[in-house]
């Protein structure tokens, strides 16, 4: 790593990052400001593509689902290197998106993830064109929908779907730590379970089974036993995000229905804790149906919302070598952690992969007053450059 960071063309390449920060960070919020909901992100797709190509990439396309893909090509193109940040944010439509300034904090939702990623992204790529520097293998620039939520992961699935053109490495951009390198995958199950029933009025009809006691005692049920899984071995974890239905304080609900996530980084964790949830509802359908006087009986449909599969990387693959070797080199002693991330898909199919920070210091993700700070910035950039050029070979 001390030889490539030596290279001329390096040098000027990393200096370049340092120059550009100012116009980044004035990017950074042109992008934020462009809100980028859940299967909502054409209009930030679209100014990113532009950005790609205003950088000097000629080959630049919106795909099929929507991820922006710019390809750089390299001297043999015997390899291809995925370079990628997500463009999804977690918020919706309506959301607030305007960046404030307070000292040297910048405020919005989705400011640091994943629009910063995004910047990393651009910035390394302009590097490269500044310094004129070549590669060995082909780097598709890539900004990616889908990874959020509900979106699980669908844009990178399309990516790694089979039949598409090979990608044999992906670098994304994504987490707040400089020092942390993502080379696993926490898999997750999600699901919506949803209770119907006829409804009534709560006095007229008392007695009718009712969605809402047989939503709330699956919930009892799966919460007393997933402990069971989730209390020993590898992390893992189960949550109630959401819950819904009824009309009003005096009408018994037609419809009752709750977001559940699973996740694990062991598949069979997950597996236990699903089977679990499984047997609570089918458990509660029948006890609330046995305990009515009136009126048919509910149903129950326990639909599959989303499946990140888990993934163990290895160590010793190069990509996971060269991101730690280049962290190293910049005086930050790097930490491998496993985490739900686009680098889930290819990990699990037996493709090298890592997810690297997006630089500076941040906090709040996921909520309206998520923050960014560019303390340092440029060095998580810097330390993405290095990565992506000793895994794509810098021809001389």
């Amino acid at each position: 790593m001390r030889i490539l960071r030596a290279k001329p063309q390096v040098k000027t390449a990393l200096a370049r990052i340092v120059e550009l920060e100012a116009r980044h960070l004035e990017e950074l919020v042109e992008l934020t400001q462009i809100p980028a909901p859940p299967f909502k992100e054409e209009a930030r797709a679209k100014r990113f593509a532009d950005m790609l190509r205003q950088a000097g990439l000629a080959d630049v396309k919106i795909d099929e689902v929507g991820n922006v893909v710019g390809r750089r090509p390299g001297r043999s193109g015997m390899r291809t290197i995925a370079y990628s940040a997500h463009i999804d944010t977690v918020f919706p439509e309506e959301t607030d998106v305007t960046v404030r300034v307070e000292g040297e904090k910048m405020y919005a939702p989705g400011i640091g993830d994943n629009t910063r990623g995004m910047i990393v992204v651009l910035a390394v790529l302009r590097a490269m064109q500044h310094a004129g520097i070549e590669t060995d293998a082909d780097v598709l620039f890539i900004g990616n929908v889908g990874e959020e939520g509900l979106g699980d992961l669908r844009g990178t699935k399309h990516l790694f779907r089979d039949g598409a053109n090979k990608i044999d490495t992906l670098l994304a951009v994504d987490g707040g730590r400089s020092d942390r390198i993502v080379y696993g995958g926490v898999g997750s199950h999600r699901y919506r379970v949803t209770f119907e029933g006829p409804g009534g009025h709560s006095w007229g009809a008392f007695g009718a089974a009712n969605p809402h006691h047989a939503l709330g005692r699956a919930i009892a049920l799966f919460d007393q036993r997933a402990p069971s899984v989730t209390s020993s071995g590898e992390k893992s974890s189960y949550n109630i995000g959401l819950i819904g239905g009824g009309t009003s304080i005096n009408s018994i609900p037609f419809e009752s229905w709750a977001e559940v996530d699973i996740r694990s980084g062991d598949q069979k964790k997950i597996d236990a804790i699903d089977a679990i949830l499984q047997a609570a509802v089918q458990q509660a359908l029948q006890e609330e149906n046995d305990g009515r006087t009136l009126g048919p009986a509910l149903t129950v449909d326990v639909k599959r919302v989303g499946t990140r599969p888990a993934a163990q990387g290895r160590v010793d693959w190069p990509i996971v070598q060269r991101s730690m070797a280049a962290t190293i080199a910049f005086g930050i002693q790097p930490k491998l952690a496993v985490s739900s991330t686009d680098a889930n898909i290819p990990i699990s199919r037996g493709i090298p992969a890592v997810t690297m920070s997006r630089g500076g210091v941040g906090g709040k993700a996921h909520s309206p007053g998520e923050w960014w700070q560019n303390q340092d910035g440029h060095v998580g950039i810097q330390i993405s450059l290095l990565t992506l050029l000793s895994e794509a070979g810098v021809v001389e």
